[in-house]
């Protein structure tokens, strides 16, 4: 994730009774890190897990924890905290706190300001201030048919709920019933703020390099990291498409609602894309496919010798070129990773190949690295985009091929 995502973001967290109170202190880190005001409000019981003075040092503000506080202006904390927040995310969410909610309780701090979130102002302007949940309890009570009868609730009341998630609880059961870990729900924070340009929209995505067999340990590939890959399809998925990510082998952890296909070779790759891109909205090559494999891999490892080494080359299929070709192509973005004449060599490629859009770098700018330099590259012109981390162009280039995805097609 990028610093300065949830720049300009205020933030109220809340904080009800449960042991996973301990991970709201590193999302509160987490959040400022990000750029976001927090605002932190404690229920009684969460106060018993994290102190106040934990959120206090972590956040930077006053943690609010009483309903009679009067350090607020005219002792309005249930609805001063509110206005001009861009959020109220709950985060321990209890079974108990999730019951209040649905019941419409206001009986301390935290389940007031929820009931008071401003909705639509005497003017009839609508200042709606989301909220969010992160349910967490054990597995038994997350199952009972109360809780679930108030989480449909909650769902149909428009909160939004964020998990939970399956795994060890420190009852020492194991099952449904964990909170999201800080850093997931720092990603669903972020993706819940996003325009969703490409909702109900299906996009295949390919990233990383490939891996060229010379013989069972050695292989020819090349120094992409995938990051830029990754960063499209996360920025897709935030923007509310199915995002299918075809991967060669990176390091790289898999964005959240984003489904991966590991591959390892040109000829995987292309099996793979050309397997599931029938019914694509939108196709995006970003992988650094190898032009060239062995023509033969040797079945055993190549003994070394004082001899010089010939290997024959043959050429991998164009996977882009093959998908632009099809009568019912997606919607298709290629990329252009070039050492010199970068105009002439990408605008040459969206030509070639009749795509139409193009985005070009210089492997100088950017190859393996967090940040790089782009050009879009469509009908329309040149478009060049400054220098930024991978995740903010990730997000400038999908905004520009959903818009010319939602375009009219020319004949």
């Amino acid at each position: 994730m990028a610093a300065g995502e949830l720049s300009g973001r205020r933030i109220v967290l809340g904080v009800s009774g449960g042991i996973a109170a301990y991970k709201s202190a590193e999302l509160t880190r987490l959040l400022v890190k990000a750029g976001a005001a927090v605002d932190v409000v404690l229920t009684e019981a969460g106060a018993r897990f994290v102190t106040p003075v934990t959120f206090q040092a972590l956040s930077g503000n006053y943690v609010w924890t009483d309903i009679w506080d009067a350090r607020r202006p005219a002792n309005m904390a249930h609805i001063d905290l509110t206005r001009g927040a861009d959020a109220v995310l709950v985060a321990p969410a209890s079974a108990d706190f999730m019951a209040r909610l649905v019941q419409g309780m206001a009986d301390d701090l935290l389940s007031t300001l929820c009931l008071a979130r401003p909705r639509a102002g005497m003017d009839g302007a609508v200042r709606d201030c989301p909220l969010l949940v992160a349910p967490a309890m054990n597995r038994q009570m997350w199952e009972n048919p109360a809780t679930q009868r108030n989480v449909a609730q909650l769902v149909e009341d428009g909160v939004s709920m964020l998990g939970p998630a399956a795994g060890d609880q420190a009852c020492g059961e194991i099952g449904m019933g964990r909170m999201l870990e800080p850093e997931e729900l720092l990603e669903e924070l972020v993706a819940f703020f996003e325009p969703k340009l490409l909702a109900g929209r299906r996009v295949l995505i390919t990233a990383g390099p490939t891996q060229e067999a010379l013989d069972p340990v050695r292989v020819i590939t090349n120094l992409s990291s995938g990051r830029m890959g990754y960063a499209l399809a996360r920025a897709a998925a935030q923007a509310g498409a199915d995002v299918t990510l075809v991967s060669g082998p990176v390091d790289l952890a898999v964005p959240r609602a984003v489904t991966r296909v590991a591959v390892r070779s040109a000829l995987d790759m292309h099996a793979a894309v050309m397997q599931r891109v029938r019914g694509q909205d939108l196709f995006i090559a970003v992988a650094a496919v190898a032009d060239y494999r062995p023509a033969a891999a040797n079945p055993h490892k190549i003994k070394k010798s004082g001899a010089p080494l010939s290997v024959e080359l043959t050429p991998n299929p164009d996977i882009l070129a093959e998908v632009a070709a099809l009568p019912d192509a997606p919607f298709c973005v290629g990329f252009a990773a070039e050492s010199r004449n970068l105009d002439e060599y990408a605008e040459g490629k969206r030509r070639a190949k009749k795509l139409p859009m193009v985005v070009g770098n210089l492997v100088q700018d950017g190859l393996g690295g967090s940040d790089n330099s782009v050009v879009i590259y469509d009908a329309e012109g040149r478009h060049a985009l400054a220098r930024a981390p991978k995740e903010q162009l990730a997000r400038d280039i999908i905004a520009h091929a959903a818009r010319l995805a939602a375009a009219p097609r020319s004949a």
